[in-house]
């Protein structure tokens, strides 16, 4: 069973939802959260910016095609990325930006590249992308918490963010896909915190503890959090990251996940090891395996 929590009861710090926030963490990996800043109609107001995106002409697209840039800013076309070398590339389209800091000449805080249309789509992100920054940042305090650390643990370890949101859109499962097509394959994250928005059309799958796939439910205006192979790292284990997948169906689904991470040059090692895993390095390996563009470059 994945645990509802009510996101101001974890801000207010309410002892039963952080008990049942620390199973959720410890135990599955995934749980569900509502009533944060963000309303149901703000999240159908950014999915609808992404749908107009996304039925643009293919030649506006390949236009902000991130296929062109040495990093993943843009648009990403379908095939463009395979998250599980067993399966073939994802048929999903996505749509990726994150925290800027070219100075830094690091690739994971590369400048933008927006669309001349649909007409108000940077805006309309680029506001959700700082109200989403937030939520994520008040939703890991509450983990800190959970799991049995100072509530301020990871303050100042997101001050120049890796967070990268992401528009995905899903179109209906295509005839001609096999028992190797998938939506997006089987994959854990690859970060810390995962905010997924979605439309509230199902298709997101989570790989139960007895082997089965369980098949996510959440409302519209319900947003679904994970966490990611550096968070599990990071807390020795404490948090857990599951596999997931999107089969797809006969319904096109948009969904926009939040992907959280830390400062490039964050140790993500396990707390108390005197080993030094910089979260840049490790996130950096994991785009070079997934994105096709990236394996030939890297």
């Amino acid at each position: 069973m994945i645990p509802r929590l009510d996101a101001a009861k974890i801000t207010y710090r309410d002892p039963e939802t952080l008990d049942r926030l620390r199973e959720g963490a410890e135990n599955i990996g995934f749980l569900t959260v509502h009533n944060t800043t963000i309303s149901a109609a703000r999240m159908r107001f950014v999915l609808a910016a992404y749908r107009a995106f996304f039925d643009l002409p293919m030649a506006q697209k390949q236009a902000v095609d991130m296929a062109l840039t040495g990093s993943n800013r843009g648009w990403g076309a379908p095939g463009s990325e395979q998250v599980d070398p067993e399966a073939n590339p994802d048929y999903k389209q996505v749509f990726d930006c994150g925290y800027e800091a070219p100075e830094t000449g690091l690739s994971v805080y590369a400048p933008n590249l927006w669309p001349q249309r649909p007409e108000g789509f940077r805006e309309v992100i680029e506001a959700y992308y700082r109200d989403a920054l937030a939520v994520a940042m008040n939703l890991l305090r509450g983990i800190a918490e959970a799991i049995g650390e100072d509530r301020s643990y990871f303050d100042d370890k997101f001050d120049l963010p890796m967070a990268l949101l992401r528009g995905n859109y899903y179109p209906p499962r295509p005839d001609w896909a096999g028992e190797r097509d998938f939506g997006i394959a089987a994959h854990t994250d690859y970060g810390c915190l995962t905010l997924l928005g979605t439309d509230g059309v199902p298709g997101l799958e989570v790989l139960g503890r007895d082997g089965e796939w369980i098949g996510v439910e959440a409302q519209h205006g319900d947003f679904v959090i994970n966490f990611g192979e550096m968070l599990e790292m990071w807390t020795e284990g404490r948090v857990k990251a599951t596999l997931h997948r999107v089969k797809g169906s006969a319904e096109e689904r948009i969904s926009v996940p939040l992907f959280f991470n830390p400062n490039f040059d964050t140790n993500v090692a396990p707390m108390g090891s005197d080993q030094v895993i910089l979260a840049g390095d490790h996130l950096a390996k994991r785009f070079n395996e997934t994105y096709l563009h990236l394996q030939k470059t890297s």
